[in-house]
C-alpha cells in the first residue's frame, strides 16, 4: 500500500534533486532513504527514478505517482489542519489564496470582519504557489482564490465581488501631471514598476502597451507597495494600481493618477471556489462580506 510518506519522499526527491538534500528535508539519512525507496519500487515493481550523475530523473511511472503526490498531500495537510482546528474548538478553517497584490487593504478589512462575525472560523492566507492560483483551488491548496483574472473550469465556478479601474499613477512633478489621461506612446520613455506578475498577466501590457506595440524604457519587480509609492513619488518611474487604491494612497504620496487612453482600464475582482464547496456556510459568508467590502 502506498502510504504518505511514500508521496512526501517523491515530491521531496523532486524538489530537491538529489538523495542528500532531499534526505536532509526529511529528516532521514541518506542510507534509510535510499532503503525506502528500494522498498517502495520492490513493493511496487516499478522504477520509479534514475541516477543521471549525481541527480535524480522521474522515470514515467515516477512521474504517476509524484503527480498524485501533488494532488494527495494538500488534501491530507488540509483535513489535518481541519481536524486540528476542530480540536481546539474552532468549527473550520478557510485558506484564502491571493492574486492580488494591491488588494491587501481591503482583504484586511474583510477578514477582520469575517473573524468578529464568524468567531470559529479560523483563517489562513496564502499568497505564494507552487502552481498558478487556480492550480492551488483545483489541488486544495486553498479554499478561496481571490483574482482579478479568471477561467471556465468544469470543477470551479466564480463570484464578482466589485469592478474597478486600472490608473497610472505618477509623480506630481511629472511632466505629465497636467494631463487627466495617458497614451502608450508617452511610456515609451518611462520605467514601469510592476508587482513581481509575469507580463502576460499584466494589464497594462495586454490591453494597452501591447496592442500599440510599444515597450517602456524598463520595467522593475517591487514587491513592496510602499517602496513602489516612494520610486514613483521621486520621479523613478511609474506604476498602475486600482483607482480606489491610487485615491487613497495619494494623500500619503505626491502622486496623481491618470486615465490610461481615453476609455480606461476596468477590471472585476473575483472570489473563485469549487463547485463542490459552494454549500459550506463560512465560504458564502465571506464572499457576502467581500461583496459588501466593495471599494467604489
Amino acid at each position: 500500500m502506498i502510504e504518505p510518506s511514500h508521496l512526501k519522499i517523491m515530491i521531496a526527491l523532486h524538489e530537491k534533486g538529489t538523495l542528500t538534500q532531499a534526505a536532509d528535508s526529511l529528516c532521514l539519512t541518506q542510507s534509510a532513504l535510499s532503503h525506502q525507496i528500494r522498498h517502495l519500487e520492490k513493493k511496487l515493481n516499478v522504477k520509479l527514478w534514475q541516477r543521471c550523475g549525481r541527480r535524480l530523473r522521474l522515470t514515467p511511472a515516477g512521474e504517476l505517482l509524484l503527480k498524485t503526490a501533488k494532488k494527495v498531500m494538500p488534501a491530507l495537510a488540509q483535513t489535518e489542519q481541519a481536524l486540528k482546528a476542530m480540536g481546539e474548538g474552532v468549527e473550520g478553517l478557510l485558506r484564502i489564496g491571493i492574486e492580488c497584490f494591491p488588494c491587501n487593504e481591503w482583504l484586511t478589512q474583510v477578514v477582520a470582519q469575517s473573524l468578529q462575525e464568524q468567531p470559529n472560523i479560523d483563517i489562513d492566507i496564502i499568497r505564494q504557489f507552487h502552481f498558478s492560483g487556480i492550480e492551488g483551488l483545483i489541488n486544495h491548496h486553498v479554499d478561496l482564490l481571490v483574482t482579478p483574472d479568471t477561467i471556465e473550469h468544469k470543477l470551479l465556478e466564480h463570484h464578482a465581488l466589485f469592478d474597478y479601474e486600472q490608473v497610472l499613477v505618477i509623480s506630481n512633478k511629472h511632466t505629465l501631471a497636467k494631463q487627466s489621461n495617458v497614451f502608450a506612446e508617452q511610456l515609451q520613455s518611462e520605467v514601469l514598476f510592476t508587482f513581481p506578475i509575469e507580463k502576460p498577466r499584466l494589464d497594462i501590457y495586454q490591453q494597452f502597451l501591447w496592442p500599440a506595440k510599444v515597450q517602456p524604457k524598463g520595467h522593475k519587480q517591487i514587491e513592496s507597495l510602499a517602496i513602489m509609492l516612494q520610486m514613483v513619488e521621486y520621479q523613478r518611474g511609474v506604476c498602475v494600481l486600482p483607482e480606489w487604491l491610487a485615491d487613497n494612497l495619494s494623500e500619503q504620496y505626491n502622486v496623481k493618477k491618470l486615465r490610461l487612453g481615453e476609455q480606461g482600464i476596468y477590471k472585476t475582482l473575483y472570489a473563485m471556489i469549487k463547485k463542490q464547496d459552494k454549500s459550506i456556510p463560512y465560504i458564502n459568508k465571506f464572499i457576502k462580506l467581500g461583496k459588501e467590502s466593495a471599494v467604489i
